[in-house]
């Protein structure tokens, strides 16, 4: 089955010590099994303390990494490239074997453009140096298409595979986010059964980012394609609610939740876990 988990954004808007502790307590409180912490771009991160207050938890953790500005990479290769090896290096410390995100792009920047042939090639020389440092601590590294109005670069699952493809290494795999796929994706079942075994993360996210199974994604078919790869990574949930008022501006949230963090939280976990055991059931 796969593993139930939460991105620290149901509980803070970014990492700090204090709110890594309290992230990390109310997802085992909740009844997740892991918590995909966003590595802040300052790579301001205990690994190793983190490592250990997660086992104290008993659940287990992931990163991910959203790249700055001054690290987007067909404008900044190089500081994308150091930034991202920087990363790596935290998620050998946490003994992580994976580290996700919006590793193609920075979010917002834009060209006015579509993305050219010529920056393809510089994101590929990138990801293939880093694919490489990642194995070195078998590592693998999954970039995330987001949506048109956030980047220009990965949009849909096909430019992450052609990438992939193009590339040729083993550890470089997909992230998906259903909030995306929703604007993106002609539908939710082809993507994952050609993704296959090279999905490797998935955000669970309704179309208005609020509780699971009240908005317009078609879960049915989304969860459906997921039982016939035989899926068993993690499923992470990342809905927001307004109640975290530092979250408002980021993530858009203009209109109050319907829902306060903790039922948001619970509520779309039970959601998962019907989804799971109808759809996997189905397969078996």
């Amino acid at each position: 089955m796969p593993i139930f988990g939460t991105t620290i954004l149901s509980f803070i808007s970014g990492w700090t010590a204090e709110g890594g502790l309290f992230a990390i307590e109310k997802t085992a409180e909740y009844g997740f099994d892991m918590l995909e912490i966003i590595l802040p771009a300052s790579l301001d991160f205990d690994a190793k303390k983190t490592k250990k207050l997660l086992d104290e938890n008993h659940i287990s953790g992931r990163c991910t990494l959203n790249l700055p500005k001054n690290c987007h990479i067909t404008l900044y290769p190089e500081q994308a490239t150091s930034l991202i090896k920087l990363a790596l290096d935290k998620v050998a410390e946490m003994e992580g074997d994976f580290l996700g995100g919006v590793l193609h792009s920075s979010i917002g920047t834009f060209t006015g453009n579509p993305c050219t042939k010529e920056e393809r090639i510089i994101i590929q020389q990138v990801f293939s140096e880093v694919a490489d440092y990642a194995n070195k601590n078998n590592i693998t590294i999954a970039p995330e298409p987001i949506n048109r109005y956030e980047s220009y670069v990965f949009t849909t699952a096909d430019e992450v595979l052609n990438m992939i493809e193009g590339i040729g290494k083993s550890n470089i795999g997909l992230h998906l986010d259903t909030f995306h796929m929703n604007i993106e994706e002609q539908n939710f079942y082809d993507p994952i059964i050609r993704a296959g075994n090279r999905l490797k993360h998935v955000h669970i996210t309704e179309s208005d980012r609020g509780m699971t199974g009240e908005g317009n994604v078609h879960w049915d078919y989304f969860f459906k394609a997921l039982a016939a790869i035989n899926y068993q990574g993690p499923l992470v949930l990342e809905n927001f609610s307004s109640e975290i008022k530092a979250l408002v501006g980021p993530t858009s949230l203009w209109r109050p939740s319907k829902y306060n963090s903790e039922d948001l939280a619970k509520g779309s976990l039970a959601f998962m876990r019907e989804m799971v055991s109808k759809w996997y059931t189905i397969q078996i």
